[in-house]
């Protein structure tokens, strides 16, 4: 697993906002609102070439940016009171993975969000021009490490792309039983999906799956995401940490040896989705994007797949990741 996930770079922030108006409404969906205005503000604060990606990036494809970033907003209440604090998460990966860009980029626009008048962003009840940043933290494995405490920003702090997954076992060291996967953030992997590359359970190591799943069509119940779904979204997403230009899945697929894809497709094979109760599923709300949300129930996750799926959690998978989607929890 180790040599999975070495080419991964990733530096993962926790910032707390602390609200400083008597009354704030969020917006539905906090993330893409989070990514048009300080993309804004970004694209304002460049010079003009370099803004340029940044105006493109906002204007064309839906409020995203021309960086690789998730903005992971914790679930909670949409109206705060002064005093009261919003958790969220800025996931920097690939090439992306650099402090020097949240300290000169995105924080001095981060600082602009939380006092800004400007009318297009300050109006009645909302969250920007009314929050304080309290702190931000950088993740070293399971603990969080301060970067700016009490306003106050730590100069002499530098996070490393690696230092996210120190100290981390991803799963192998967990001695109790897994059931349920519950998508904290909508998921949406794209149909007709692909299935890359994983080994059938004593097929020949040579022969690679690559189906398209045009059940799905067909019948919009089989749209439900599956484990294979969560693997094959796993190893797109990995691809972005490979060298070269031209990356993909099956270029993932294939860092795994032949036993451990047998291994993984064996693990599968035991992770059916109970029928009674039903399957806690529902479509996403209106404003976030991706397809489904909830909880689904399985005989067992087997202990294999557990450090897949905790790399899957930590880096998001399958569509609008940059707005936190694709994200679970394991009970």
């Amino acid at each position: 697993m180790w040599d999975f996930i070495s080419p991964v770079n990733l530096i993962r922030y926790l910032l707390v906002w602390r609200v400083n108006s008597s009354l704030v409404q969020l917006p539905r969906c906090l993330p893409t609102a989070l990514s048009q205005v300080v993309g804004t503000m970004i694209a304002n604060r460049l010079p003009t070439q370099r803004a340029r990606a940044w105006r493109k990036a906002l204007g064309e494809q839906g409020d995203s940016w021309p960086i690789e970033a998730v903005l992971f907003t914790y679930p909670g209440k949409r109206t705060y009171g002064p005093g009261e604090t919003i958790l969220w998460e800025l996931k920097l990966l690939g090439d992306s993975a650099d402090h020097g860009l949240f300290l000169e980029l995105i924080l001095p626009a981060l600082e602009e969000a939380a006092s800004t008048t400007d009318p297009q962003w300050h109006h009645s009840n909302s969250l920007w021009g009314r929050f304080d940043i309290q702190a931000v933290y950088a993740a070293r494995g399971a603990r969080w490490e301060p970067v700016v405490s009490e306003g106050r920003l730590d100069l002499s702090y530098r996070a490393s792309p690696t230092q996210w997954a120190e100290g981390l076992t991803f799963g192998l060291d967990l001695n109790r039983h897994f059931r349920r996967l519950t998508w904290i953030t909508p998921v949406d992997f794209g149909w007709p999906i692909l299935e890359f590359g994983l080994l059938d359970a004593g097929s020949n190591p040579k022969s690679k799956i690559c189906s398209e799943r045009s059940e799905s069509i067909q019948n919009p119940k089989s749209e439900e995401p599956t484990f294979q779904d969560v693997l094959n979204a796993l190893m797109d997403r990995m691809a972005l940490f490979l060298p070269g230009k031209k990356r993909t899945a099956q270029d993932v697929w294939a860092r795994l040896s032949s036993d451990e894809q047998t291994a993984i497709s064996l693990a599968l094979q035991q992770a059916k989705p109970v029928t009674s109760p039903p399957q806690a599923l529902e479509p996403a709300p209106k404003e976030w994007p991706g397809r489904w949300i909830g909880t689904q129930t399985f005989t067992i996750i087997p202990a294999h797949l557990l450090p897949y799926l905790e790399l899957a959690s930590i880096l998001h998978i399958g569509k609008w990741t940059h707005f936190g989607c694709g994200t679970f929890m394991l009970t």
